[in-house]
């Protein structure tokens, strides 16, 4: 990979060039990578362009021929990365720009003055800030940005309703493609992370909840180790069993430590950190719980159900979408941790119950999730547009 703009002009294959915020750990990078992984080399060429930076998340892209770009607005400012980006747009001469999410917009207006036919727009997920999409401010930038997209690509209908009731996008200008999951990868038979867990957690009989994703108020795992807290209360004679894993990294890591001492749970919360074996962190839950504010399509709700776990999910954004309410997951209120209990309970009460759900949700992921059908999705959308 290089993060030089020359290229052959010699090659007919088409470039897309990728614009996100940031290559690093999270659901719309890793699904990036994935699809360009699964884009038949033969056909396509690709860059990433980072509004910020990359990490070294990228050596998950197995193409040596993908070049990455890092505009770094936050140390040049936003004139002069919009001057960067116009003259890398010139050097490319990308057949298609596909940005994504709210930060990516700022590449629009330069890869059109550079000349840059074909540009496409992906929603992903409710901004960080706005997890109802309701904020003045977001909306107005995204209705200012319309006229510069040729199409748009939501990953779930939720999305797709956003952006037709509260942007005025055109419906015939709205490919909804949702996220597909690796269900190799991500299965139920391999190791997990259990056999380095603190001393006192893989106890006999132990019965595991938890949830993966970073530690930002809009995950409200507050409410995972509220909930917890509330069962082991109803339920004294589970504390020798239940224990709660919180895998990921983040500003409230600190204080969700915190907060599980004052519940007087801390010695059965087990928080690993940020991880790249996240296969192995699902493989060592027996359910896994998405207390999320806003969600666009959860990939960990999709790598869990692949792993063949039962899933407890918010009802907001996409989740709706994914989880089938009794076959294999419970849905509820966001923030309501008495009714997340209530639903934890049902399962750690029944190992029958969580079996089925699980292979239900494996069997799910199996039929409608494929990478494949991903892959058949973008590439769809991208031919069209050339």
């Amino acid at each position: 990979m290089s993060d030089s703009p020359e290229q052959s002009s010699r090659d007919p294959r088409p470039l897309v060039a990728h614009v996100i915020h940031r290559l690093s750990v999270g659901g719309l990078e890793n699904g990036l990578v994935n699809l360009i992984n699964r884009l038949p080399e033969s056909g396509w060429r690709h860059a990433i362009v980072c509004i910020e930076d990359y990490t070294d998340f990228s050596a998950r892209i197995r193409r040596s021929d993908v070049r990455l770009f890092a505009m770094n607005r936050s140390s040049q400012g936003v004139r002069r990365m919009r001057w960067s980006l116009f003259r890398l747009f010139r050097s490319l001469r990308p057949d298609i720009v596909h940005t994504r999410n709210m930060s990516a917009l700022d590449a629009l207006l330069p890869a059109m003055l550079a000349g840059v036919r074909h540009r496409v727009h992906g929603e992903h997920g409710r901004d960080a800030d706005d997890p109802n999409g309701e904020n003045r401010k977001n909306i107005l930038l995204r209705k200012l940005h319309r006229p510069l997209i040729g199409h748009y690509i939501t990953v779930s209908r939720d999305l797709q309703r956003y952006l037709v009731d509260r942007i005025a996008v055109p419906p015939e200008r709205i490919t909804q493609i949702y996220n597909g999951v690796d269900t190799t990868r991500f299965s139920p038979a391999g190791p997990s992370l259990l056999p380095v867990a603190p001393e006192g957690f893989d106890v006999h009989g132990r019965m595991v909840i938890g949830t993966v994703g970073r530690m930002d108020p809009v995950k409200d795992q507050v409410s995972l180790l509220r909930a917890a807290a509330r069962l082991l209360s109803a339920h004294p004679d589970w504390r020798s069993r239940l224990r709660v894993m919180i895998v990921g990294d983040g500003s409230l890591m600190n204080d969700l430590r915190v907060l599980a001492q004052s519940l007087g749970i801390g010695s059965l919360v087990w928080f690993p950190g940020a991880t790249d074996r996240v296969a192995d962190a699902l493989r060592s839950l027996d359910v896994f719980v998405l207390p999320s504010l806003g969600e666009g399509i959860s990939n960990t709700i999709l790598e869990s159900m692949a792993t063949g776990l039962p899933i407890v999910a918010t009802r907001v954004g996409g989740n709706p979408e994914l989880v089938e309410e009794g076959r294999f997951g419970h849905l509820y209120p966001a923030t309501d941790e008495t009714r997340l209990a209530e639903l934890l309970e049902s399962y750690l009460a029944d190992e029958q119950l969580r079996r089925t759900h699980g292979a239900a949700a494996r069997d799910a992921a199996l039929a409608r999730f494929s990478l494949d059908a991903m892959m058949q999705g973008y590439s769809g959308v991208y031919r069209r547009c050339l």
